[in-house]
C-alpha cells in the first residue's frame, strides 16, 4: 500500500517532467497536467487508486481560476464590447447548447422506437443536452489569450471578436453553474428547483454586490495599511474560500462565489496586488485538477469506440467554427472581412477548462446515469484532443485565412489586408506614448502634473492605500501594486510606455526594478529619483537614463537662485549649473560630516589641523599624497598655517589644514598616519 507522501512525490515529479516536455513543445502547461494525469491513471500506471481526497483539494482549483475571471471581469469593458459580447458570444453559446438539446432529443426520440442505435445515446434527454450544449460551447481561456498575446493579435479585429466571445462565456458559465445542480431534481420537482436556483442566485449576488463593494474596499484598506504582504495574501485567502463556502451553503457552487470575489475586488485599486498574490495558487491547483481530469480518463476507450471519439472531436469543433464564421460574416456584426472570421473560428472552435468543469459538476451532481459511464469518457478524450488542436490550430490560422480569402475573396484580399493593418496599427499606436510613474508621493504627483499640463498621460503606481483611493477619486490613472515585483510592473504596458520615472528613493528597490523593466522593455528610458548623489554611479550602471540626486539639485536650484540675486547674469548661472552636472556630480560627491549626518558608508571630506611632531610634518606633501592614496583616501588640499597652499616638495607646517576625501573608515585611517605615521 503506498503511503500518502509517495503519491504526491509521484505526483509531482510525473508533472513536473511531462509539463516540461510540453513546454519545450510549445503546448500550453494544462494539457501537460491532463498527459500526466493519463500517465497516473487507473488505465495506464495506476498510482492513485483512491483519489477522492485529491479530487477535492483540485475543486480549488476551479474556485481560484473562477475567481481570476471575477477579477478580470469588467462592467465598463462588458458595456464597450456589448455588441460582439451580446451578438457573437450569445448566438454562439445558445445555438451550441440549443442544438446538443434537439440531438439529445431526437436520440432519445429514436430509441423509443424500438430501432437499432449505440448503447452511448440511449440515456440522453434534454437536460443532458443542456449539459453538452454548454460544455462543448467552451474554449479555452487559457490557450486562446496566451497565443492571441504571443502573435500581438489582442487589439487585431479578430482579437477582439474572440475576447468578446471568452467573456460572454465566462458569464454563460456563471449560469450553468447555479443550473447544473438543478437539473438533477426530478420531472415534477425541476421547473421549481431551476426557479429556486436563479432566485437564490440573483438574491445573494444582490446581497454581495450592493454590500459587499463598500466592505471590501474598508477591508482591503485596513489590510493594505499594515504593510505586511502575508497578512494582504492571507486575506485574498479567506475572502475567495469564505464567499465560496458561502454560496455552497446557498445550494449553489463553490466556484460562483469565488467568481463573486474576484469581481468585488475588481472594483478596489488593490486588483493588481490581488492578482498576483493568487496567481501561485490558481495556477498549481488548477494544475491539479487536470491532472486528475486525466485520470478519470479511460485510455482503452481510443481503442473501444474509436468512430464515436473521432465523432465528437470533429463535429462540435467544426460546427462551433462554422457557427462563428457564420456569425461575424453576417449583417448582425457589420459583414466582417473574411480573414477575421476564419481566424476567429478557428480561435474558438476547440473545447476549454469549462468543459471539464462542468461535465465534472454535472458527474458530481448525480446527471453520470443520463449521459453514460461511457458517452463521458468518450467526450473526455475527444474534448483533450479538441485542446491539444487548438495551439496548431492557433498557430496557423493566418496561412489558413490566407488560403480563405485568395480562395473565397480573391477580388478583396489586397484591401482586406491593408484594412486589418491600417486598423491594427491604429490601436497599437491609441496604447503608445504613456508615461509610467512608480511612488505617487509628492515628489511622484508634481513631476506627474507638470507632465500631465504638456499632454502626457501618466500611469501610477503606488503601495499607499489612502493616496490610491484619493487620487483615483479626484480621476487620476493610480493603481495599488508593488513596483518591486515584475509581475505587477507588467501591467503596466511598459512596452508601449514612453518613459518610466521612479519617483520613491529606496536604492535597493530602485535596482530591482531596472533590472525588471529592462527585462520587459529594454529600450525604455528610467528616470530615477535618489536622495543624494551616493547611488548615482550604482544606479547608472543598473540601466538608468538619467538619476536625479534630490538634495544636490536642490542646493543647486538654491545656488542658482543665490547667484542671481547677486546680479551674476543667467548665462553664466546655467553654465555653473551646467558644470556640477557634467560628470554625473562626481565634483560635489562628498562634503563635510556633521554630527547630525548618517554615515552610510558614503564618501565625505575631512579636515586634518596637523599639530606639533606629527608625522607629515617630516614628509614631502607629495610622498604622503603616496600612502594616502594607498589607504583610498584622496588629497584634495593642503594649506599652511597663513593660508598657502603648499607644494608637493614642501613639507607641512604647523597648524597646516589637510583636506581629505574618503569613506569614513579609510579617513580615521589617513589622520593616524597624518599624526603618528
Amino acid at each position: 500500500m503506498q503511503s500518502s507522501l509517495s503519491i504526491v512525490l509521484t505526483l509531482l515529479a510525473t508533472a513536473v517532467g511531462v509539463v516540461v516536455l510540453f513546454r519545450f513543445l510549445h503546448l500550453p502547461a494544462l494539457l501537460g497536467y491532463l498527459a500526466a494525469g493519463v500517465l497516473l491513471g487507473s488505465s495506464v500506471l495506476n498510482v492513485a487508486q483512491n483519489s477522492v481526497q485529491m479530487q477535492y483539494l483540485a475543486e480549488f482549483g476551479v474556485v481560484f481560476l473562477m475567481f481570476s475571471i471575477g477579477l478580470e471581469f469588467s462592467l465598463p469593458k462588458l458595456f464597450a464590447m456589448r455588441r460582439t459580447v451580446l451578438v457573437v458570444g450569445g448566438v454562439q453559446v445558445l445555438a451550441t447548447v440549443a442544438a446538443a438539446v434537439m440531438v439529445a432529443m431526437a436520440a432519445k426520440a429514436w430509441a423509443q422506437t424500438g430501432l437499432p442505435t449505440s448503447p452511448l445515446l440511449q440515456q440522453l434527454d434534454w437536460r443532458a443536452g443542456v449539459v453538452l450544449g454548454g460544455a462543448l460551447a467552451m474554449s479555452s481561456t487559457a490557450i486562446v489569450m496566451k497565443a492571441l498575446t504571443d502573435q500581438l493579435q489582442l487589439d487585431s479585429p479578430h482579437g477582439r471578436v474572440v475576447v468578446g466571445v471568452l467573456l460572454f462565456q465566462d458569464l454563460a458559465v456563471v449560469l450553468l453553474l447555479v443550473l447544473v445542480p438543478a437539473l438533477t431534481q426530478p420531472a415534477d420537482q425541476l421547473l421549481w428547483a431551476l426557479a429556486l436556483a436563479v432566485l437564490k442566485a440573483v438574491v445573494l449576488l444582490t446581497v454581495l454586490l450592493v454590500f459587499g463593494q463598500r466592505w471590501m474596499q474598508r477591508l482591503f484598506d485596513l489590510i493594505a495599511k499594515q504593510a505586511s504582504h502575508e497578512l494582504f495574501t492571507l486575506t485574498v485567502l479567506l475572502i475567495t474560500l469564505g464567499l465560496a463556502w458561502l454560496t455552497e451553503l446557498a445550494g449553489l457552487s463553490l466556484a460562483l462565489g469565488a467568481f463573486v470575489a474576484g469581481m468585488l475586488i475588481a472594483e478596489t485599486p488593490y486588483r493588481h496586488a490581488v492578482e498576483e498574490d493568487i496567481k501561485p495558487f490558481r495556477d498549481v491547483l488548477l494544475g491539479l485538477f487536470f491532472l486528475t481530469l486525466g485520470m478519470q480518463l479511460d485510455v482503452a476507450v481510443l481503442l473501444r469506440e474509436p468512430l464515436w471519439v473521432m465523432i465528437c472531436f470533429a463535429l462540435p469543433m467544426a460546427f462551433k467554427a462554422a457557427l462563428v464564421w457564420w456569425i461575424v460574416r453576417s449583417p448582425l456584426l457589420g459583414a466582417a472581412q473574411m480573414g477575421t472570421a476564419v481566424r476567429s473560428a478557428l480561435a474558438l472552435c476547440a473545447a476549454g477548462e469549462f468543459s471539464f468543469v462542468l461535465l465534472n459538476l454535472a458527474n458530481k451532481n448525480a446527471l453520470k446515469p443520463l449521459l453514460g459511464a461511457e458517452l463521458l469518457q468518450v467526450l473526455l478524450a475527444a474534448m483533450v484532443l479538441s485542446m491539444l488542436a487548438a495551439p496548431l490550430l492557433m498557430q496557423h490560422s493566418e496561412r489558413i485565412a490566407a488560403w480563405g480569402v485568395a480562395r473565397f475573396s480573391r477580388g478583396d484580399a489586397w484591401m482586406n489586408q491593408a484594412l486589418n493593418m491600417h486598423q491594427s496599427a491604429t490601436q497599437k499606436i491609441a496604447l503608445k506614448g504613456h508615461v509610467v510613474m512608480l511612488g505617487y508621493g509628492r515628489s511622484g504627483q508634481t513631476v506627474a502634473q507638470v507632465l500631465r499640463s504638456q499632454g502626457h498621460t501618466v500611469l501610477a503606481l503606488d503601495l499607499d492605500p489612502d493616496r490610491v483611493r484619493e487620487a483615483r477619486a479626484a480621476g487620476q490613472q493610480v493603481e495599488y501594486g508593488d513596483a518591486a515585483r515584475q509581475n505587477t510592473l507588467a501591467t503596466l504596458n511598459m512596452g508601449s510606455a514612453k518613459a518610466l520615472v521612479i519617483s520613491f528613493a529606496n536604492t535597493a528597490v530602485q535596482l530591482k526594478v531596472l533590472h525588471d523593466v529592462h527585462a520587459l522593455a529594454p529600450q525604455l528610458p528610467v528616470i530615477v529619483r535618489t536622495h543624494d548623489e551616493a547611488s548615482v554611479t550604482k544606479l547608472k550602471a543598473a540601466g538608468a537614463a538619467d538619476v536625479v540626486p534630490e538634495l544636490v539639485e536642490g542646493s543647486l536650484m538654491l545656488a542658482s537662485h543665490a547667484l542671481l540675486r547677486l546680479g551674476v547674469p543667467m548665462r553664466r548661472v546655467l553654465h555653473a549649473v551646467q558644470a556640477a552636472r557634467s560628470d554625473g556630480y562626481q565634483t560635489m560627491a562628498s562634503y563635510f560630516h556633521g554630527a547630525d549626518d548618517a554615515e552610510h558608508g558614503e564618501v565625505q571630506l575631512h579636515t586634518v589641523v596637523l599639530p606639533a611632531g606629527a608625522w607629515a610634518l617630516k614628509h614631502s606633501v607629495f610622498a604622503t599624497r603616496d600612502r594616502l592614496q594607498a589607504l583610498g583616501v584622496l588629497l584634495k588640499t593642503v594649506r599652511g598655517g597663513l593660508g598657502d597652499v603648499l607644494q608637493d616638495d614642501e613639507l607641512g607646517e604647523i597648524d597646516s589644514a589637510w583636506v581629505l576625501q574618503g569613506t569614513a573608515t579609510a579617513l580615521d585611517k589617513a589622520e593616524s598616519l597624518l599624526l603618528k605615521g
